[in-house]
């Protein structure tokens, strides 16, 4: 009974932590107003939270799930590439990209021609692709010609 009172008491004279100061409003006339976005989602510190979503599955000639296939994703009129993922072991893959453009995404695996899809994201909050992969060289049948 002793310690819980000790305990007790212990717990009462300990003073509440103070709450974290609040941020001061910048004064009416300051010029860090940081209220208007960049021009470009791409350039600049604050960067929008991506919200498009271009999700899909990757097949090979005979129909199964491909996993672990290279998945590169551009902006439709650029040269380099900005988002880089592989499928899962589903052969499955999923990017957010920032909305309001068009992408080109290219899909690559050793041995298989690479495959390319356009995505508009100016229409929807996100697209589905299912991509079937085609060999390079055609598979040996066996039979003598």
């Amino acid at each position: 009974m002793a310690v819980l009172l000790c305990c007790a008491f212990v717990f009462a004279q300990q003073a509440p932590q103070p709450p974290p100061p609040d941020n001061p409003a910048p004064p009416a006339g300051s010029s860090q107003s940081n209220t208007s976005p960049p021009s470009n989602p791409f350039k600049g510190k604050n960067k929008p939270v991506p919200s498009f979503l271009i999700i899909g599955t990757v097949f090979d000639e005979k129909a199964l799930s491909f996993p672990g296939v290279e998945v590169r994703i551009r902006l439709h009129d650029e040269k380099k590439f900005r988002w880089q993922t592989e499928t899962n072991s589903r052969g499955e893959f999923a990017v957010r990209v920032p909305p309001g453009y068009g992408y080109e995404v290219v899909v690559h695996a050793k041995n298989y021609k690479d495959q390319s899809k356009t995505v508009d994201s100016k229409v929807d909050v996100q697209q589905r692709l299912s991509i079937v992969l085609e060999p390079t060289t055609q598979p040996k049948t066996g039979a003598k010609q």
